[in-house]
């Protein structure tokens, strides 16, 4: 980069814009919630595109991480949560699988830019990346944020009625859970936790997962289709793992690809130095972290409901934030250590098996009265 700074330093304004991503969707869900998705989505798109122009134009790290990291990670927390909360209340009926739907953007969105983003640093330098990658947002955002909009009250699909209560159930039991008496319980944090653990073990992974492949003897086009297979399985797990999801439950979709997960972990730093086995093993990696960006959510409107679906998850995606600024973080960290990633990937297993133990534990709260 022109300015000579290091990689460390520039690193560091994804950990910001993760971190004021994450943290942005409490305020964001709550808003979504009382003023309703289009207004927040609205917002979050002009506020995107301000950013990432910004950014083509910095001359200093502070301009940088104002401008990405805060700008850029405020506007984006509000274009995530919204349609979250808003898909599986027009599809009650197959809400993990409209939670798929309204999130796979993210991870597909990743994989289709990088190639667009390296051909225009190429051809025109990294500046034009903000910019016209920020225009091309933004106006995506306001677009979409004119087509989005709550359904009418008592609205259902055609020919779908509610499950009819377990026998003996009170009223109040069947009720959707206020943004406070959700957070009042304890599963909540216990999905909090969770959810930080395997967010953690992720972006550690994902922030060093080609460093890994390189050290190991790998050239960097080797590692970076690494990435690129990651980034292939991780958006496509989100719709998928949906579907699954509202026939067998979130819970057994966890327990599986948990379990599969820390194995996978264990194996990243082994098959670093094989470009064929490290790929597969990467392919594995993605389908398994990007399907917490579906299951998450959909625990959470099971165990809560529909109604305070924007704040209740808007707060629990806050530990996306607190990891992707100590995730990568951790992993260069460790790595001093024994100047290898064997360390890193091993504490990632680690961390991933407490989300998965935290999970099995986890059960719907206990019937209100």
């Amino acid at each position: 980069m022109e300015f000579g700074w290091t990689r460390a330093e520039i690193a560091l304004a994804f950990g910001i814009v993760c971190f004021v991503f994450g943290l942005t969707t409490i305020p964001a869900g709550r808003l979504s919630d009382r003023i309703g998705p289009r207004k927040v989505v609205l917002v979050g798109a002009v506020l995107v595109l301000i950013g990432f122009v910004l950014s083509g134009f910095i001359q200093t790290k502070l301009q940088l991480y104002l401008t990405y990291g805060v700008i850029c990670g405020v506007g984006g927390g509000m274009m995530y949560l919204p349609p979250i909360a808003t898909g599986p209340k027009w599809w009650p009926d197959r809400r993990a699988l409209a939670t798929g739907f309204a999130i796979v953007g993210l991870g597909l969105g990743s994989f289709i830019m990088a190639p667009i983003a390296t051909w225009i640093i190429e051809n025109h330098g990294w500046r034009y990346v903000f910019i016209w990658v920020g225009v091309a947002m933004g106006i995506l955002g306001i677009l979409s944020a004119l087509c989005l909009q709550n359904p009418p009250a008592g609205w259902k699909p055609a020919g779908w009625s509610p499950p009819p209560p377990p026998p003996g159930a009170s009223a109040k039991s069947q009720e959707d859970y206020t943004y406070d008496e959700a957070k009042a319980t304890p599963q909540f944090w216990m999905l909090y936790v969770a959810f930080f653990c395997s967010c953690f073990s992720g972006l550690l992974v994902v922030g060093h997962i080609a460093g890994a492949g390189i050290d190991r003897g790998l050239d960097p086009m080797a590692a970076g289709w690494a990435v690129s297979a990651l980034a292939i399985t991780n958006a496509a797990v989100r719709i998928v793992i949906g579907g699954i999801a509202d026939k067998i439950g979130t819970k057994k979709c966890f327990i599986v690809l948990w379990a599969i997960q820390v194995g996978v972990l264990l194996l990243l730093y082994p098959t670093a130095g094989n470009a064929v086995l490290f790929f597969i093993v990467a392919l594995v990696f993605g389908w398994n972290y990007g399907a917490q960006f579906t299951l998450f959510p959909a625990t959470t409107l099971r165990y809560y409901g529909a109604k305070a679906q924007g704040s209740n998850y808007g707060l629990l995606f806050s530990a996306f934030g607190l990891a992707g600024l100590a995730g990568p973080w951790a992993g260069g960290y460790l790595y001093r250590w024994g100047d290898s990633y064997y360390i890193p990937f091993i504490a990632s297993a680690v961390v991933m098996a407490i989300s998965l133990v935290l999970l099995v534990i986890a059960k719907p709260p206990a019937e209100r009265t």
